[in-house]
């Protein structure tokens, strides 16, 4: 890294945002071609005036380095550290804390804007962006803007760079001078709480040169009043924090700022609980292991998060293999508490999910100061940035009203479930004596765990609960409310991808199982870190080397059986193949018909050979459409067919199990590169500062491929040297 030692964040900032508020009214400023919506759920009327609307969502980017922290020496004064908040004021010299890199200029005295600053006003917001736009030498225009219908309080706009958009049809002929390039700069500010404009979204990369001339005689800086021209910084509300970018001083380059403060000696007028628990050394421990980490992943990611005093509050990290997993395995991700929870000596959150082989894999960490919901919404931004603003479809975790909470305010569209088997834990937990009662656990487990419709669990938990006295249990009574959340008869929508399985409430998203424990230390922790890291990635190279040079053993003749195993690895098709040895056990009866959708009722018995228990299955089968579903949803919760719905395929002659029943996230054959994500290949020819960033992260391709083996390595460096020879022979001929 060149310039400034400092926090990067690559190259741009994006965000998805919500569906637009019906109850906005869409007008169009200053003759922008196009418009961009404000996506919000307001669930009233929209209203739209102006010019085609153009919706645009793109994520969240992190590439290259990402974030370093490094040490120079900065004063004891603060002037070094750069803070989205209005209590850290920048001096000239000093603001310049993030280093200019990937396209991305920045001024001296105002930061870059990124998604989640905000401010007390709309004039604030607008003020700020334009001081920046004048600083490094482009204009500003309002874009789009947005007003609630019959009033004309403003709730959210668009603000872009002056050569956005092209000339229209009309302009074409004039002759002024043509200004536009199409540029896509821009910040989305929404009004949120009815007194604070939020930054939703951020594109900093221009397509174009800056030019400070023409820019100071451009309209919007020649409005600029006294007001306007006063450094407008964004606030920042404790409870939605956009993730801090400090640089750090010498002594203590990652535990607490520039205080001076050593482990374990923290000033009186510092809150304690607001501050990371580290003891005497852990600060240089993780400083030691983030420098290490990079050394060796180039595109690992570290964040931090300090409190006012500048003391260390949360931590967060992840290599470049894991963000690049995400994007194969992202569907469904469990966060564990259990150290944070439980307080454990090092209080670690643990990003888990689940690959092709349905091993537990790491995708990313952090270390947090407590378990409230500012704690949790800094920690899900900072994944939620590192993962390009890419939400998962299914978040499971533990009980926690405040983590609850945010993942709402981050996660909104998100399915948020509750993890079962904690949930079973935390009941016996809470109930005394009846914990000890075999008639109340058998009573339990079949109300949770056999009943396949929602008035079957309602009814078999009023019986219990009546029958056990617990009427009054208010805890019991809070856990009921939830419901939706944790019982399997209301998850038959949500896919799980096997994560939990709802026969005996197993759940396997503990990454750190029996490595860590209640004791360990911060410096035993980093030291397990990388092996058990290295060992997953090994067991899955062995997985895949199986799976893709043995055939497992077929158990029939069934050829849905057949087909899956040339598809699908071993263990997956292992768990699929018990589905396939049930079929003959069924009888099958067809009780419903609608078109080409026909009801089946599969007869199963409880225990093979008594024919006296029978539990029935609904199996729906759109012949037409070849979809099928059934009430008990192993599809949903395993991500492969049950054995009703085979059933179902076989009685109705079909020979092959539907394309999209046979999911890629579990093929043998699916190549999966774990290198991160490029985006768009688009550059500016005549743009120097994009060559730079284009070359830079298609050499990074190369260099993480070429370390993943030696033959890999010999191979790239062999092409880099091919590579320079070519460049110097072009050189040459210039010279």
């Amino acid at each position: 890294m060149t310039g400034n030692p400092a926090f990067s964040t690559g190259d741009q900032h994006h965000a998805l945002s919500p569906s637009p508020p019906p109850n906005l009214l869409i007008t169009m400023e200053e003759g922008s071609q196009n418009s961009e919506q404000l996506f919000e759920d307001d669930g009233n009327e929209l209203e739209m005036e102006g010019n085609d609307i153009d919706i645009d969502s793109n994520g969240l980017d992190i590439e290259g380095n990402c974030l370093d922290i490094e040490s120079n020496g900065l004063q004891d004064d603060c002037d070094g550290m750069l803070d989205i908040d209005d209590n850290h004021e920048s001096n000239g010299d000093d603001a310049t804390a993030v280093s200019i890199e990937n396209g991305i200029s920045q001024g001296k005295n105002y930061p870059p804007p990124v998604v989640g600053m905000e401010f007390e006003s709309y004039d604030d917001a607008y003020n700020y962006y334009n001081c920046y736009a004048k600083e490094l030498g482009f204009a500003i225009r309002v874009k789009s803007s947005w007003t609630k219908r019959n009033s004309k309080e403003k709730r959210g706009a668009v603000l872009c760079c002056n050569c956005e958009g092209f000339k229209t049809i009309k302009e074409a002929n004039s002759r002024r001078k043509e200004t536009r390039t199409g540029c896509l700069a821009m910040i989305r500010l929404r009004l949120v709480e009815s007194n604070r404009w939020r930054v939703d979204e951020v594109k900093l990369e221009h397509n174009h040169l800056f030019d400070h001339e023409r820019a100071q005689n451009c309209k919007s800086h020649k409005k600029m009043d006294a007001v306007a021209k006063r450094k407008v910084e964004p606030t920042v509300d404790v409870e939605v924090r956009t993730i801090k970018l400090y640089r750090t001083s010498t002594a203590d380059p990652v535990g607490y700022g520039n205080l001076n403060i050593l482990e374990g000696e923290i000033s009186e007028t510092i809150d304690r609980s607001k501050r990371l628990k580290l003891n005497k050394g852990d600060s240089q421990i993780i400083y030691d292991f983030f420098s290490r980490i990079q050394l060796t992943s180039p595109n690992f990611v570290y964040l931090i998060d300090l409190n006012d005093e500048g003391c260390l509050r949360n931590v967060f990290w992840i290599d470049s293999r894991s963000r690049a997993a995400y994007g194969y395995f992202g569907d469904v991700v469990a966060v564990d508490t259990t150290c944070l929870s439980n307080k454990y000596e090092i209080p670690l959150v643990a990003f888990v999910g689940v690959n092709h082989h349905g091993q537990s894999i790491l995708l990313g960490c952090g270390l947090l100061a407590d378990d409230t919901f500012e704690s949790y919404v800094w920690l899900f931004r900072a994944w939620l940035t590192c993962m390009s603003g890419r939400s998962p479809q299914t978040i499971i975790t533990d009980h926690c009203r405040a983590m609850q909470s945010a993942i709402s305010e981050v996660f909104p569209r998100a399915h948020h479930r509750l993890h079962l088997s904690h949930v079973m834990q935390s009941l016996f937990e809470n109930l005394g004596e009846l914990q000890e009662s075999d008639v109340f656990q058998m009573i339990l487990n079949r109300t949770v765990y056999e009943t396949v419709k929602v008035d079957e669990f309602e009814m078999g938990w009023d019986d219990m609960i009546r029958r056990f006295g617990l009427a009054d249990h208010a805890w019991l009574c809070t856990l009921y409310e939830e419901r939706e959340r944790w019982a399997p008869v209301y998850q038959k929508d949500t896919f799980f991808a096997g994560m939990c399985t709802f026969e005996n409430g197993e759940f396997r998203s503990s990454f750190f199982d029996g490595f860590v424990h209640k004791q360990t230390s911060l410096k035993e922790f980093f030291g397990k870190y990388e092996l058990l890291v290295q060992e997953e990635r090994k067991t899955e190279a062995i997985n895949d080397f199986e799976s893709r040079d043995s055939s497992p053993l077929l158990k029939t003749r069934c050829f849905y059986e057949l087909q899956l195993a040339k598809l699908y690895t071993n263990e997956i098709f292992r768990r699929f193949q018990d589905e396939v040895v049930m079929m003959p056990c069924f009888s099958i009866t067809q009780v419903h018909a609608n078109g080409s959708v026909i009801t089946y009722m599969i007869k199963e018995h409880e225990v093979e050979g008594d024919r006296s228990n029978m539990k029935n299955f609904e199996v729906m089968h759109d012949k037409a459409g070849t979809e099928i579903r059934c009430i008990c949803s192993c599809f949903n919760f395993n991500g492969y067919l049950c054995r009703h719905c085979l059933c179902v395929l076989h009685y109705n002659g079909v020979e092959e199990i539907p394309f999209q029943y046979i999911l890629s996230r579990w093929r043998k054959d699916f190549k999966r590169l774990y290198v991160p994500e490029l985006g768009s290949n688009n550059i500016d020819i005549s743009n120097p500062v994009q060559w730079f960033d284009h070359l830079h992260r298609r050499a990074m391709q190369v260099v993480e491929e070429g370390m993943i083996s030696q033959d890999h390595y010999t191979v790239a460096w062999q092409a880099f040297k091919e590579s320079l020879n070519k460049v110097r022979l072009v050189a040459d001929k210039h010279v």
